[in-house]
């Protein structure tokens, strides 16, 4: 088990932000990782939708023998995993958990939270930051305009800041003191978003903390693979150009070699 890889899937490219983090934080895994780009978005989808595409994308990547799978995609993560750990007889994590222990973390109990529709709608955020902190205020806002902005890489344009302003506002007036990047495309607003909540406001990113609970599972079950310089193997649904131009952004490297395969 220690040698087989990681799953991770996604609808597109957001999901390589925990990709990375993952490879930052595990360098020696070998990665599998699966945008389902003829499909794309998920976050404007019904549940039961969403939930078929997962089942298709994990179908793929338990074919090819991995140890885990990381559901690197919000709605899914919101809508899909009781199916998921149903199905599979392997450890399965979303990113809304992680990031909902890391904010529970605040001072003030009153907690932002910014997603796509379909996560936003799902009331997964509030549901799993309730359970861990029962008088916790969750004030939620959809910003859909935040991924094609951060897929044309304007996450620092002028055009980012003024959309930003205008989502936050509420969130502002709540006077929150926790934000959840409830999208894995957002860490690339980071920047944006800290000028305009300020330096006291806490962004939890959730690609960072999903890593986190990835290497504290593998420490615990001693699924850690003991070697150095895993191997990463990238496929998409759809032709893999533009997966390949703006990915390289979300990743932090080149994407080479990326294969197209049909799933479903």
């Amino acid at each position: 088990m220690q040698h087989r890889a990681i799953g991770i899937f996604d609808s597109g490219v957001g999901g390589l932000t925990v990709c990375k983090e993952i490879m930052r934080r595990l360098p020696g895994e070998n990665l599998i990782y699966l945008g389902d780009t003829a499909r794309v978005p998920y976050g404007t989808k019904s549940a039961e939708t969403v939930e078929q595409y997962a089942l298709d994308a994990a179908d793929f990547l338990v074919e090819q023998g991995v140890k885990l799978l990381v559901v690197a995609c919000n709605t899914a993560s919101a809508v899909a995993l009781p199916v998921l750990r149903e199905r599979f007889q392997l450890p399965v994590i979303g990113v809304i958990e992680p990031g909902a222990q890391r904010a529970v973390e605040s001072q003030n109990h009153r907690i932002g939270v910014i997603g796509t529709e379909g996560t936003v709608n799902s009331g997964r955020y509030e549901e799993a930051i309730r359970q861990l902190l029962p008088e916790a205020r969750v004030f939620t806002v959809a910003c859909p305009l935040f991924v094609p902005l951060a897929e044309e890489g304007w996450a620092e344009h002028e055009v980012a800041r003024l959309t930003a302003q205008e989502y936050l506002q509420p969130l502002l007036a709540a006077q929150i003191d926790t934000l959840v990047l409830g999208c894995t495309h957002y860490p690339l607003l980071r920047k944006t978003l800290q000028q305009i909540l300020g330096s006291k406001v806490l962004l939890v990113d959730s690609a960072e903390e999903t890593a986190c609970s990835v290497a504290a599972l593998f420490r615990e079950q001693g699924l850690e693979r003991p070697e150095h310089g895993g191997q990463r193997s990238f496929y998409v649904t759809d032709v893999p150009t533009r997966f390949e131009r703006v990915g390289r952004a979300f990743l932090g490297r080149d994407l080479t070699q990326v294969e197209q395969v049909r799933i479903g």
